[in-house]
């Protein structure tokens, strides 16, 4: 069974930090783009930021300069560093992966259960 299990989420002061990080579990051939996606209540869930087999980075433009994304490929983990919060960030934080489980598959999209993030004073 492959598993994503999010860490890290709690309450925080508006401009204080967090580090969330997602440990991937399981028997799988190969891990390609990282990502971490948000949903904040009554919204839809959204790209946060992404990290790919080169290390190129991409972030949302509400998010630029503050979270920083990385991964760890021995120890198939990928961390969100989230600096300046603001209570706009506060959401649930789903880590997501294009994986392939066997080297016959088709890569796919897999998904954590996610981890709440509260910033407010």
């Amino acid at each position: 069974q492959v598993q994503l299990v999010e860490s890290g989420g709690g309450l925080v002061h508006p401009g204080g930090s967090l580090r969330l990080s997602c440990t991937i579990s399981g028997d799988i051939f190969g891990i390609y783009t990282m990502n971490w996606y948000r949903a904040a209540p009554g919204t839809q869930r959204e790209l946060v930021a992404a990290i790919d087999t080169g290390d190129h980075t991409m972030y949302a433009d509400s998010v630029k300069g503050r979270f920083t994304i990385e991964r760890d490929y021995a120890k198939r983990t990928v961390d969100l560093q989230m600096n300046s919060l603001k209570p706009e960030d506060t959401a649930v934080y789903y880590c997501n992966a294009e994986m392939r489980k066997r080297y016959s598959d088709d890569p796919r999209q897999y998904w954590g259960l996610g981890t709440q993030v509260t910033v407010s004073s």
